[in-house]
Parts: C-alpha cells; sequence; structure tokens
C-alpha cells in the first residue's frame, strides 16, 4: 500500500480525570486536555500512514497547528480524524480535526517525516555522549 493525499486516519478515547487539563497542568479545570487533544489527533494520522511502510520505518511529527474551540467534560467519547492533504517525498501534511459526541472540538494541520527507525534513534542517541 502507498502513501496518498487522502488516506484517512481515527483514534478514539473517553475523557477521565486522567486526561484532563488538570492531569496535563494545562489548566485547572477537568475537561479533555488540549495537550491529549493533540496527542489523540497524531495517534490518529501516525496509525494511519503505519500499514504503508516499509520495515524499519516509522513516521515522527514535526509540526503542530490546531485550536482547541469547545470544551469536553469528563465523561464523554472524543475522537480525532486525519486525512492526508500533501505528499511531499518524506514530509506529509494531514488535516487533523477533533470530535465530543455533540460536534467538533478543534481542528488544524499536521506534518510528519518519514524516517528509518535505526538512524532516527542513533541521532537521538548523540545527544547523550560527551
Amino acid at each position: 500500500m502507498s502513501i496518498t493525499v487522502g488516506l484517512k486516519g481515527r483514534a478514539e478515547a473517553v475523557v477521565t480525570a486522567g486526561n484532563t487539563a488538570q492531569a496535563a497542568c494545562s489548566g485547572a479545570l477537568p475537561v479533555f486536555g488540549t495537550p491529549f487533544m493533540c496527542a489523540l489527533m497524531e495517534e490518529a494520522s501516525w496509525k494511519s500512514i503505519a500499514p504503508c511502510l516499509e520495515a524499519g520505518q516509522s513516521t515522527v511529527g514535526t509540526k503542530l497547528t490546531v485550536s482547541h474551540d469547545s470544551a469536553t467534560p469528563v465523561g464523554m467519547k472524543v475522537w480525532a480524524e486525519s486525512e492526508i492533504t500533501q505528499v511531499d517525498g518524506k514530509r506529509l501534511v494531514l488535516k487533523v480535526a477533533a470530535y465530543d459526541e455533540k460536534g467538533l472540538i478543534g481542528q488544524g494541520t499536521h506534518e510528519r517525516f518519514i524516517i528509518t527507525d535505526e538512524r532516527f534513534l542513533t541521532k537521538a542517541a548523540k545527544k547523550l555522549e560527551g
């Protein structure tokens, strides 16, 4: 399977005390935290791409530009959807959106790059040297 414009992904969760703004230290209120919304968007994105990659390849997120437009209380189901809008070599651009049971809660764009796992981890590990 190849990576093409239009490839879609989805990830879902339920809002609990563990994924609130309070839990993320991103706010004081017990509502779905923006960092967790962003993580759900990234999950929808990378999981949709992963089956299209060669063995030893992954994608890494490099940019995420989103708005969080509506609060979601504990107990409600949330989900994120992604769709590839541009394939530029190893650079992938996706449209992302998040929803709860009442509608759209956030949206934006996400950029990922296809990487070779071993090379990427070797480069990261070099930061520990010297």
